[in-house]
């Protein structure tokens, strides 16, 4: 295809996919080249939202959260995806991309909040938005929030960046034999037991009829090849 496959996409990105080879925090190189891709993409024209977790800072679930009340596990949580989505935004305003950061929860000091009209806005003036702090709410994921926001901006698709390269039929890393899907439906994803996202995030996904393209972003220019509809991850679909 010599144009987008899609006009408008929602990317999820995990928080670990920043830390690169470190043990946690942002690796530079990672984000940049993270960064770069997004990019690519922008200039091709297509509407990029961004949802971003925060694992490589805190997560709610995380060992490290042991004894602490879930909800305020969770919003500490939520604020790691806040720095997360600064440094997303910062490193585009480097190489010339404008990105908006709007949070979930209110931080007006430091990002402005979410509002529906207005992100709409962003995303037609071809401005790249990041959603931060996941849906505002303790005890739902990021993957709900990419769920959510995607279906709230008319998103054609919620593309599910990871470290793998699509979705299998078993772990690849623990079984050799393990099939790569290249489509699959909601249903047999959930007949299978297929680890897509959570529950809650991949039940309004299919409610929605919000496909999910499942894809590795640490495969250089896999981004661009999933935007312009070449055969690239896992498509699942209603």
């Amino acid at each position: 295809m010599t144009k987008p496959a899609y006009k408008r996409v929602l990317l999820k990105l995990s928080g670990e996919a920043l830390m690169g080879d470190d043990a946690f925090g942002i690796n530079r190189a990672t984000i940049e080249r993270m960064v770069a891709d997004v990019a690519e993409v922008a200039k091709l024209g297509v509407e990029l939202a961004i949802v971003i977790g925060g694992g490589n800072i805190f997560r709610g679930v995380a060992p490290g959260a042991q004894g602490m009340d879930r909800a305020t596990a969770d919003y500490m949580g939520m604020l790691a995806t806040v720095m997360n989505s600064l440094a997303l935004a910062d490193a585009m305003r480097q190489i010339g991309i404008t990105a908006r950061v709007m949070s979930a929860i209110g931080i007006e000091q430091v990002v402005e909040p979410y509002v529906r009209p207005k992100a709409l806005q962003y995303l037609e003036e071809g401005k790249v938005v990041v959603f931060a702090a996941g849906t505002g709410n303790p005890f739902f994921t990021t993957d709900t929030a990419a769920a959510l926001r995607g279906s709230e901006i008319g998103a054609e698709i919620v593309l599910k960046a990871t470290k793998v390269d699509g979705v299998y039929s078993a772990d690849p890393k623990k079984e050799a034999g393990a099939t790569l899907y290249s489509s699959i439906t909601f249903d047999e994803a959930i007949a299978k037991h297929l680890q897509v996202m959570d529950a809650t995030a991949f039940a309004l996904c299919r409610d929605q009829k919000l496909p999910i393209k499942v894809f590795s972003i640490v495969k250089p220019g896999a981004l661009k090849r999933v935007v312009m509809g070449e055969d690239e991850g896992t498509l699942v679909h209603v």
